[in-house]
């Protein structure tokens, strides 16, 4: 059973948010502050966390971040009543993996959950099997044979998140290094490539934001 940890000051969204997953058959914790988050995700471990945007003291995208940089391998749903695209590039960028905007419906929370930890399940993979690719991190091969190793860092974190958005600025950092000399220019080639190697998948560009490899239905 997965454990959720739902982070929000208003108690009664917390109590909401976690009845809702409670009777989805989730284990569910919550803490009231990003503090109090970030002081129970090494006893509680959870396996994705759902955190409010507008806290005081912490919010949700300094929480978002310190997640990613201590806690980088648990996804983050943000609950959030800001939708303009410039929160949701921020968010993106400090890590989130999904945005719900207020008011919600509870199948969609339910939903937007379960997708996220099919997608953590995934990438928590050394093989990632999407359309007819069998992608193998031990042996930085697709389908058994080699590909330059840049192209394959990079499909390997798109399909590692199918559905997600990654901007350009977080996939040339994560691919490239924070040091890097280059420019944008760079990663759109890199993606022409793959996309005129692997015609089989979809991966799409995000105005405005970046790229994201489409799941297979």
């Amino acid at each position: 059973m997965a454990k959720i940890m739902v982070v929000d000051d208003d108690p009664n969204i917390r109590e909401l948010v976690s009845t809702l997953l409670k009777n989805a058959n989730f284990e569910v914790c919550g803490a009231k502050s990003g503090r109090e988050c970030l002081d129970k995700m090494l006893g509680e471990n959870p396996d994705l966390c759902v955190i409010d945007l507008m806290m005081p003291n912490m919010d949700g995208y300094e929480l978002c971040g310190n997640i990613q940089k201590y806690h980088e391998n648990t996804p983050v749903l943000m609950l959030t009543a800001k939708a303009e695209l410039r929160d949701k590039i921020k968010g993106f960028e400090l890590g989130t993996d999904d945005y719900l905007t207020k008011p919600f419906e509870g199948e969609e929370l339910i939903a937007r959950v379960r997708a996220l930890l099919r997608r953590y399940k995934i990438e928590s993979s050394q093989i990632i099997q999407i359309a007819d690719l069998t992608i193998d991190k031990n042996s930085f091969t697709v389908n058994n044979e080699d590909i330059p190793r840049k192209e394959f860092e990079l499909l390997f974190k798109l399909a590692g998140f199918p559905n997600r958005t990654f901007s350009r600025d977080q996939l040339i950092e994560d691919i490239w290094g924070y040091d890097f000399e280059g420019n944008e220019r760079t990663l759109d080639v890199h993606i022409g490539r793959l996309r005129e190697r692997f015609p089989a998948i979809k991966i799409a560009t995000v105005r405005g934001l970046g790229y994201r490899l489409e799941a297979v239905k």
